[in-house]
C-alpha cells in the first residue's frame, strides 16, 4: 500500500497526537508519508487536493466539503480555547473598526470568527501567525488576530487582549468553538477512509497512556517554545472533543457552519459532514 499523504502542524497539539500513528506505533494502521506546515498552508493544500488526510481549520473545511470529509476525533474545538485580539495600548473592541489587524490566514476559523463578530473590518493584513505578535508590537499593525500558543505568550510582547473571540461566541450561541478538525478525501476507499479514522483514534489514546514515547518528537518540532507553554497547549486543545466531537461538538460544527451560510461567508452543501455519513 502507498502510503497516505497525511498534514498536519508542527504545534504541540497536532505532534502529541499524529506521532504514534507516524511513528508506526499502532498495528494496522495504513502507512502515511508526514508534511509539516502551518494551517494556512494546509488549508490550501488541501484546496489543491494535494493530502489524502489533512488537519484543516473549519473555515477551510466549509469551502472544501466536495472534497473532504471529517474523521470523527482529532479535532480542535472546546472551551476557553478561542483567538484573542490583541493591540499595543488597550482597546475596546468596537474602536477595531478602521484599524490594520494581521490575520493568521483568509480560511482560518479565526479569520471567519472576526468576519462574524464584526463584519464591516476591512483593512485586514493577511501574515504568517508567528510574526504577528511582533508585527503587532512594532506597529506594522493595529491590532493582531492570534491562535495557537500566542494565546500564552502574547503578554511578553507587552500587548493587550482586546476581545477573546471563543468566549464571544460561546456567549453568544452557547457551543464551545470548532476551530480545527482532521479530514479525509472522499475519493479514498472507503476502507482506507475507516483505516485512517481508527489509527487516529488509537494515536490519541497512545498519546495518553505513553505521553513520555511521544513528548521528544513534540519537543523537536516545537524548538522555540518551553516545556510550560507545550504543556498548557496540549491540555488547552487536545480534550474530550479532540477523543470524539460527540454529540455536543458535532453541534457546534453544525451551528458554526449553518450560521456562515447564512451570513453568506460560507457557500451552502449538501455533502455529508463525515466520512461514514
Amino acid at each position: 500500500m502507498d502510503p497516505l499523504a497525511l498534514g498536519y502542524s508542527p504545534c504541540p497539539n497536532d505532534t502529541f497526537i499524529f506521532t504514534a500513528w507516524v511513528e508506526g506505533r499502532i498495528d494496522g494502521a495504513p502507512p502515511v508519508r508526514e508534511r509539516l506546515e502551518d494551517i494556512e498552508t494546509l488549508n490550501r493544500m488541501a484546496a489543491a487536493r494535494a493530502l489524502e488526510v489533512v488537519k484543516v481549520s473549519f473555515h477551510a473545511l466549509g469551502h472544501l466539503r466536495d472534497d473532504y470529509a471529517l474523521l470523527h476525533s482529532g479535532g480542535a474545538l472546546g472551551r476557553g480555547c478561542g483567538p484573542l485580539v490583541v493591540a499595543r495600548e488597550p482597546l475596546a473592541p468596537e474602536s477595531l473598526r478602521g484599524k490594520r489587524i494581521a490575520l493568521p490566514g483568509e480560511w482560518t476559523t479565526a479569520a471567519l470568527l472576526l468576519r462574524l463578530f464584526a463584519p464591516d473590518l476591512n483593512d485586514l493584513r493577511i501574515m504568517p501567525f508567528h510574526e504577528i505578535l511582533a508585527a503587532t508590537r512594532d506597529g506594522q499593525v493595529d491590532a493582531g488576530l492570534i491562535i495557537h500558543e500566542s494565546r500564552f505568550t502574547y503578554p511578553r510582547y507587552g500587548l493587550h487582549q482586546v476581545i477573546d473571540l471563543g468566549e464571544w461566541w460561546e456567549g453568544e450561541t452557547g457551543h464551545p468553538i470548532p476551530l480545527g478538525g482532521i479530514a479525509v478525501r472522499r475519493d479514498l476507499p472507503r476502507d482506507l477512509q475507516q483505516g485512517a479514522d481508527r489509527a487516529l483514534s488509537e494515536s490519541i489514546r497512545y498519546a495518553h497512556a505513553h505521553p513520555e514515547a511521544v513528548w521528544p518528537t513534540v519537543r523537536r518540532h516545537a524548538q522555540e517554545m518551553d516545556d510550560d507553554v507545550m504543556r498548557r497547549h496540549i491540555a488547552l486543545y487536545v480534550n474530550a472533543f479532540t477523543e470524539a466531537y460527540g454529540t455536543e461538538g458535532e453541534a457546534a460544527i453544525r451551528f458554526l457552519y449553518d450560521e456562515a451560510e447564512r451570513r453568506g461567508i460560507l457557500p451552502k452543501s449538501d455533502c455529508p459532514l463525515f466520512w461514514d455519513e
